[in-house]
Formats: structure tokens, sequence, C-alpha cells
């Protein structure tokens, strides 16, 4: 089986579970949303300060203002998006034992692991943060290495919400499994952190493709603009949907990933061979 075979059977089968339970997908939605007003609550103020008072003087002192503001931007973010990961890891965990969990039992799991989701937030917050100041500090050098790190903290860190929701273990100690976890789920973690994205890219070229005709006929001098408008809606309505379901086929996988490399039998929606197919023995 080819590689963009392979996702795509990943992602049928994570879909067969989200069709079992849809509101699953409320939950992305939710962080989708608050997201976008964690990140209007920073830059708006932070404008507004710049115009009014501007920049300490010093580089050391703009340095550690930009830097303090950017920790605290990065921990808001991933406090708000690894809540509603976290509510939707229980829901998924219980949806693949054939369950049909409701909203309220997910929100109820994840306000249960406040100070789980609290430490990994910090961590990530940092880990982040140190890699934005290596790549101000170094420029090439320090995008290059920052790069690097990136992937591979995303690689190592690619189960760790699962680890927090169903061994309620603190992020340091989540970080580790996840790491170790990594040996066993080598293969399905590049499919899941890569094929995904490239399979969605592919998917969204049609909706590009509409919002680009949309664009052309708007700006028309003569003919049907309003027609033009509707059909970038149309697009920008798929691609919000597209996404949207993405990250909710994401957690999914994760969390049946780490049921199936935790006990080795598929749970409900994936077939054995497919999970096996790239899980080795330590």
């Amino acid at each position: 089986m080819g590689r963009l075979g392979y996702t795509w059977d990943l992602m049928r089968s994570s879909w067969d579970v989200l069709k079992n339970n849809p509101k699953l997908a409320v939950f992305p939605a939710v962080s989708g949303l608050l997201c976008l007003i964690v990140a209007a609550s920073f830059i708006v103020p932070a404008a507004m300060f710049v115009s009014e008072s501007g920049l300490p003087d010093g580089e050391a002192a703009q340095d550690a203002l930009i830097f303090a503001y950017m920790f605290a931007f990065y921990f808001c973010t991933y406090f708000v998006i690894t809540f509603f990961n976290t509510a939707l890891v229980g829901c998924a965990a219980l949806s693949i034992e054939g369950d049909t969990p409701s909203l309220g039992i997910g929100f109820k799991i994840a306000l249960g692991r406040l100070p789980q989701i609290a430490g990994w937030a910090l961590l990530a917050a940092t880990v982040g943060t140190i890699l934005k100041i290596i790549e101000s500090r170094f420029e090439r050098i320090g995008r290059l290495v920052s790069g690097l790190f990136g992937v591979a903290f995303s690689l190592v860190s690619f189960l760790v919400v699962p680890v927090l929701v169903l061994e309620k273990k603190g992020p340091i100690a989540a970080l580790k499994e996840s790491a170790v976890l990594l040996k066993k789920t080598w293969g399905q973690q590049l499919a899941g952190n890569f094929g995904f994205g490239l399979l969605v890219f592919l998917l969204s070229l049609p909706g590009l493709a509409v919002i680009g005709f949309g664009v052309y006929l708007a700006s028309m001098a003569a003919g049907t603009p309003v027609f033009g408008v509707v059909l970038i809606g149309l697009g920008v309505v798929y691609l919000l949907a597209l996404g949207l379901i993405q990250a909710t086929l994401q957690v999914i996988f994760q969390t049946a990933l780490y049921r199936f490399a935790r006990g080795g039998e598929a749970p409900w929606g994936f077939s054995e061979d497919l999970l096996q197919g790239a899980v080795h023995p330590r």
C-alpha cells in the first residue's frame, strides 16, 4: 500500500468514528473560535500600547517585553487548544470503544485535567518562546535549528494529550511517555503529521479554485460581481469545514494510535492490519 493510500485509509477509519458521533467536531470548532479571540485580545492591546506609548528604550528591554508578551500569548493559546483537545480525546476514547459520549462528558474530562493542561501549556509555551529567541538571535542558522527542533518536538509530543487524558500524567512524564511510544509508532506518526496535511491540501484545491474564480468575477468591471462574492464565501466555508474536519480526525487518529500502541488491539472503527502496518515492537 502506498503512503498516500495508507494515509487515506487512516483518515477514512477516523471518519467512521466521527460519523458515529458528529458532535466531536464541536470541540475543535470552539477551540478555533476562542483562539481567534485570544489572538485579538493580545494583538489589539499591543498595537494600542505601541501606538500610544511606544516600546521602552534599549534593545534588551524591548526584547524582554516582546518575548514576555509572546510567552503569555503562547501559554493562553496552548491552554485553549489543549483543553479542547483533552475533551476531544476523552470523547474519542469512548467513541472508539463503541460508545457515543455527550459533549458534557468531554468538558467534564477536560475540567478534571486542568493541572495537567496548564502544565503542558506552560511547557509548550516555554519551548515555543525559546525557539523564537534562537530564531531571532542567530538568523539563518537560528531558523534552521528552530525549524528542525520544532519538527522533532512535534513528533515527540504527538501522543502527549492522550497520555495526559488517559493516564493522568503530568506534562514532563507525558512527554517522556510520548517519546517512548514514538519508537513503536514512528511510521504512523509520520502519516498522521504529514500525510493528513498533504491529503487535506489536495482536498483544499477545489475550494481554492472556487475562491480564485470568485475573486476574478468580483473584480470584473462588467458581469456579475455578486456571484463572485458568493463563490468566495462558498470557498471559504468549504476550507473552514475541511480544516475543522482535519483537526477532529487528527485527534481521533492520535487516540486510536495510542490505544493500539498501549493495548495491541485495534479499537472500534480501525482494522488491526491498518494499525499494525507501521507499529513496530520496541
